[in-house]
């Protein structure tokens, strides 16, 4: 059996050692246009920052180095220009030397990944304009900032290689302005959190314009379109990538719905014996079956594993993603996982939402706050999705619950792990479990919450509501939900009476938890519609904040 791979990163090296770990008899050969294979694309960022000391840390494998392990012949510099499906076979062209040949295959695997987008802005192609793409232009970046020491860059793109780059160029000593297309930045957050984020960058220096576009780039500056002239000496372009899918699609393999080519969960494609896997391959929402389009390392690898064993004869299958991912800004974490809250109710769902601001682990030893927001279906009450915002103790909690999505755990689940405690790691009831605990009551209606911005829609409609702040007179003072009463959580039995039993009420606090208990006391006392303001006060001011930012 001969088996021919297109592409050698992540997803075309992991296909050709699961097939050899498999069957030592099958002929796997690998063409690859680039000058490396299996390197990391994802560290590139931290190299130009500095964290990464070396390049060469990014490409730990060679090609002489899969030959003798997985005795696999990988041929750099060889672009696979067209593929004949009938006469099953390719043609390759050395682009060191020009010359083209054909070869055949039994069975063929596209790898071809992804390419940065390119924005038709006039300049993009000056010398100080780049794109992270490869190791080689990776090289050329770093090349021009050792000997050009440009002073100001301006990134455009504020997705993940973007804020990585604004933070890894800032602390390189660089004045960096980041410019996004949309209103916020990670378009895949909800605005809420992504907010956290935005306000993270602009205190570490980072100019940050959204709902700008650059419109022009000159050889010291940029130029947007409402008219703003940025000096900037280097100029990164990181605005998003799309798939391969040239070769494939000339040769009839069927695109999907995102424009990656389509699979199976077998990584099949539409023509018999051709299979995509990586950045080129569409992939599938665990929660909602919907094809998604979400290029990871992570999933490239898992891609081509699956490829790799069901073309030797195993019986791995894809079973989707749900998009989780995880970043660094300055001093915060960013974890998402699942379904936001915008993509939930864009697919119908009723949702419980939750805020839940808790230390990562003990106060008294100096645990940091993280921000959780996770959302549930009220229906089933199964969690749909999480994003974490958090100086420390993100990373642990986003892959619980991505674990618990996979396995369509409900909100009541996450109460009963039995997860790791000990004081400097977590708090007795670990945040995972808090929010299991919260989002569970809300759903059956035993502690009903509310968000800031529901909350702030019933008071713009003039809905007579009854305001609760149950924190001591200072912090009141401080600042404060708008018309909410003053009665510290101590003396709230005892002025309980004055309250009008047959309005609406709130109650909250700082983070949440007295609220919570305040709102516990009165619903016994017989004040029924009450509800507790999810993240408190902290998360309302926050809220605030976003909306005059809008």
């Amino acid at each position: 059996m001969k088996m021919i791979i297109v592409g050698s990163v992540a997803a075309g090296t992991s296909v050709a050692a699961k097939a050899r770990r498999n069957n030592e008899n099958i002929d796997i050969t690998v063409y690859n246009a680039d000058y490396d294979i299996s390197y990391s694309i994802c560290g590139i960022p931290y190299f130009l920052g500095g964290e990464v000391e070396n390049l060469s840390s990014l490409t730990p494998r060679s090609a002489a180095w899969f030959k003798d392990r997985y005795h696999v012949d990988i041929f750099t510099r060889h672009e696979v220009t067209q593929i004949n499906i009938e006469q099953k076979n390719v043609v390759v062209k050395d682009l060191e030397t020009g010359i083209e040949k054909i070869d055949s295959y039994d069975s063929l695997v596209l790898a071809t990944g992804a390419s940065p987008i390119t924005p038709d802005i006039p300049g993009v192609d000056r010398e100080h304009v780049f794109q992270v793409r490869t190791i080689q232009n990776t090289a050329q970046i770093d090349q021009y900032l050792t000997k050009e020491n440009p002073k100001r860059a301006t990134i455009i793109g504020a997705g993940y290689i973007g804020l990585e780059l604004a933070e890894q160029l800032t602390r390189k000593g660089l004045d960096v302005t980041l410019i996004q297309r949309s209103h916020q930045v990670m378009p895949h957050l909800d605005k809420d959190m992504a907010f956290r984020v935005e306000e993270e960058l602009r205190r570490n220096g980072v100019h940050l314009l959204l709902n700008e576009e650059a419109t022009s780039i000159e050889e010291k500056s940029v130029h947007t379109r409402s008219g703003q002239c940025i000096e900037s000496d280097i100029v990164i372009v990181a605005a998003g990538v799309r798939p391969n899918t040239k070769i494939a699609a000339d040769a009839g393999v069927a695109l999907g719905s995102t424009g990656a080519i389509a699979v199976n969960s077998k990584m099949q494609t539409n023509v018999k014996d051709v299979y995509a896997v990586g950045d080129v391959a569409e992939s599938y929402s665990l929660i909602t079956g919907d094809p998604v389009y979400r290029p990871l390392g992570s999933t490239a690898n898992k891609m081509g594993r699956i490829a790799g064993d069901v073309l030797t004869g195993g019986d791995l299958e894809h079973r989707g993603i749900l998009g989780t991912g995880i970043l660094r800004v300055f001093a915060l974490t960013v974890g998402q996982t699942g379904l936001s809250e915008k993509e939930a109710r864009e697919h119908g769902y009723d949702v419980e939402v939750l805020y839940n601001l808790k230390p990562a682990r003990a106060d008294y030893l100096g645990g940091k706050e993280l921000v959780i927001k996770a959302v549930a279906d009220k229906s089933t009450g199964r969690i749909l999705g999480v994003q974490i915002v958090g100086e420390e103790g993100v990373d642990k909690r986003i892959d619980v619950f991505a674990t618990a999505i996979t396995f369509k755990a409900k909100a009541e689940d996450l109460f009963h792990l039995d997860l790791a405690y000990a004081p400097p790691f977590s708090t007795t009831k670990d945040p995972v479990m808090y929010t299991g605990m919260a989002l569970d009551n809300a759903i059956k209606n035993k502690n009903r919450l509310i968000t800031p911005n529901e909350l702030l829609k019933r008071m713009d409609n003039g809905e007579r509501l009854q305001i609760i702040d149950t924190r001591a007179e200072k912090q009141y003072r401080v600042s404060h939900v708008p018309d909410a009463l003053n009665i510290p959580l101590s003396e709230l039995r005892e002025r309980a009476n004055k309250l009008d039993p047959d309005l609406t009420t709130i109650t909250y606090c700082n983070s949440g938890v007295t609220g919570n208990a305040a709102q516990n006391i009165l619903i016994n006392m017989g004040i029924k519609d009450v509800y507790n303001l999810s993240g408190g006060n902290k998360n309302f001011q926050t809220y605030i904040k976003l909306k005059g930012n809008v």
